[in-house]
């Protein structure tokens, strides 16, 4: 039952809730939709953590989505699931290591500057911590698939991310059950990060810049009547 629960049930919440959250953040806090950037604080190192960062993670979330949500039926015709799964572990683990040293950078530069810290919300470090957390297990996981190379473990977490995704939440929680703890608390982790994108600054990851183009006008000064 905990099974269901956590891999067939919690993923649709996390799913609904970050989408209900954004639209309503979106509808009534047009202005707290942003990154938060402190560069202009203090720009020393910060351009090359963020680039290592944001490069890192963004080839990292392509390469899951490509990787969980394509069919083996279809990738069987360029490459076998053995060769994948290496391919997966080399790629995960040269950008997740890029990613790892630019957040911490990114987190060493926010706890040692007194001014970026107290410009910043508790929300901040805290979402950084988990990331970082998340950055550790997903590393975690290339070091555990060493133990097996045909792929099996893939294949499972591919069935449930599938079954997720076509509504069957009895068959992902399945298909997600004989994998190891590490896989499943990266899994857990991961989809609490998306519950939480309304109530954090990652609400800049769903944003296109052509929202701003139809923003309402912020007013900084109102102007009064003459006496």
């Amino acid at each position: 039952m905990l099974n269901k629960i956590m891999f067939g049930l919690y993923p649709y919440v996390a799913v609904t809730v970050c989408l209900v959250g954004c639209w309503i953040r979106f509808d009534r806090e047009q202005y707290s939709w942003k990154t938060g950037s402190s560069q202009l604080l203090r720009g020393k190192n910060f351009r090359i953590a963020s680039n290592l960062f944001h490069v890192g993670i963004i080839l990292i979330l392509m390469g899951h989505v490509v990787g969980l949500l394509t069919p083996e039926a279809i990738y069987h015709h360029v490459i076998t699931t053995q060769a994948k799964q290496i391919l997966a572990m080399v790629s995960g683990g040269f950008f997740g290591i890029l990613c790892l040293v630019g957040l911490l950078m990114l987190i060493q530069r926010r706890m040692t500057d007194p001014r970026i810290r107290n410009t910043g919300t508790t929300s901040d470090i805290a979402l950084l911590f988990l990331l970082l957390a998340q950055l550790v297990l997903g590393l975690s996981t290339i070091v555990a698939s060493t133990q097996h190379l045909d792929g099996s473990v893939m294949v499972m977490l591919a069935n449930w991310a599938q079954s997720i995704v076509l509504l069957q939440p009895q068959q992902a929680a399945d298909a997600i059950a004989p994998v190891g703890v590490v896989y499943k608390l990266h899994v857990l982790l991961g989809m609490t990060l998306i519950l939480i994108v309304p109530f954090t600054r990652l609400v800049h990851v769903i944003s296109a810049p052509v929202w701003y183009l139809g923003r309402r006008y912020q007013i900084v000064r109102q102007k009064t009547a003459q006496g």
